[in-house]
């Protein structure tokens, strides 16, 4: 008997989705394209938002930045929903390995006394400057326009509040589980001197209300600073102290960082290059913020890494300043 196989081509009807299609023609589609462009509802509102009748629940005008097609903006690391949480999920279980191997030994617990009233006073508090990040991220999401960039600023937000999770675990292990050292942290975001700045910033961001402007003060400027001096400069000095557990245990914390400055280079260059008055908007709202935020962790630097913070912070100023340059934010 013989057997004869035969294969059948099927064309599908469609390649992608029909508003997917109208962007990029009928041709197949990346995952991320399809769950990103034109996602966020345009039209057929009931009402305008009480609280703000002026606006659309949707409204470009909620931001001085203007772009002639809101869907300009990409995520370099394409994170849709999916891929972001199998991609955290994965950094998450290195992560958990990491605090696992370090509470076993009580790495944290057995250093000297002046190194966990260090971590207390430097490292412990950021749990409040991730909270306040958080609601920043989350601003900008509600009142963000267009799926394209509102979509990882909800990411970011959550991001933040793991890092604000992990910063407790720290603390936790930093008093054997007693919750002390989360207490003192608190204490000293309230009233240290060397905090009162960076706290005001941040309840100045709360009530900033250009959303454009609040993302790049939060994640230019405030990140662009405060990540390279607390997890590298300050983190790398007391390292060594902690039997490198504390470098272990910010890991996360670096990784985040460079992963999120890709996107927030390439946002901020997309809204750069649009158009001169973009540019020139983004470059005032810089120098403002950056200027503000050196004053405000000027003491919060020279408790951290001592005589040295001077120069650290004026080296960090230099290197936004050529990261922006590269951008197209003349400054």
């Amino acid at each position: 008997m013989q057997v004869d196989i035969k294969t059948s081509d099927i064309r599908p009807i469609r390649q992608t989705f029909s508003h997917v299609a109208r962007r990029l023609g009928d041709k197949p589609a990346s995952r991320y394209q399809e769950a990103t462009l034109d996602m966020q509802p345009t039209a057929n509102f009931h009402y305008r938002p009480l609280w703000d009748p002026q606006h659309e629940l949707y409204d470009k005008r909620r931001t001085a930045i203007v772009m002639a097609d809101w869907y300009s903006f990409k995520d370099p690391r394409h994170f849709y929903y999916g891929v972001y949480t199998m991609t955290r999920a994965r950094q998450q279980e290195g992560a958990d390995r990491q605090f696992e191997f370090a509470e076993k030994r009580q790495l944290l617990a057995q250093a000297d006394a002046s190194t966990r009233a260090s971590l207390q006073q430097l490292l412990v508090p950021l749990r409040h400057y991730e909270w306040g990040a958080n609601m920043n991220h989350s601003f900008c999401c509600g009142y963000g326009y267009g799926t394209a960039i509102t979509q990882p600023f909800v990411f970011a937000a959550m991001d933040r509040l793991g890092i604000a999770q992990y910063l407790s675990r720290i603390g936790l292990q930093l008093d054997g589980n007693s919750g002390h050292a989360l207490d003192a942290g608190k204490e000293a975001w309230l009233s240290h001197p060397a905090w009162q700045g960076v706290r005001r910033l941040m309840e100045n961001l709360f009530v900033t209300r250009d959303w454009f402007e609040v993302f790049v003060a939060q994640n230019l400027v405030f990140d662009g600073f405060m990540y390279p001096l607390v997890y590298r400069h300050y983190v790398n000095a007391k390292s060594g102290a902690t039997g490198n557990a504390l470098a272990m245990l910010t890991e996360f914390m670096n990784e985040w960082f460079d992963e999120n400055v890709r996107w927030v280079d390439a946002t901020l260059k997309t809204a750069a290059t649009e158009s001169p008055a973009n540019a020139a908007l983004l470059a005032k709202w810089y120098a403002g913020w950056r200027d503000q935020i050196v004053e405000a962790l000027a003491p919060l630097a020279a408790l951290a890494i001592g005589g040295e913070s001077d120069a650290t912070l004026q080296e960090l100023r230099s290197a936004l300043d050529a990261r922006v340059a590269r951008l197209g934010i003349a400054t």
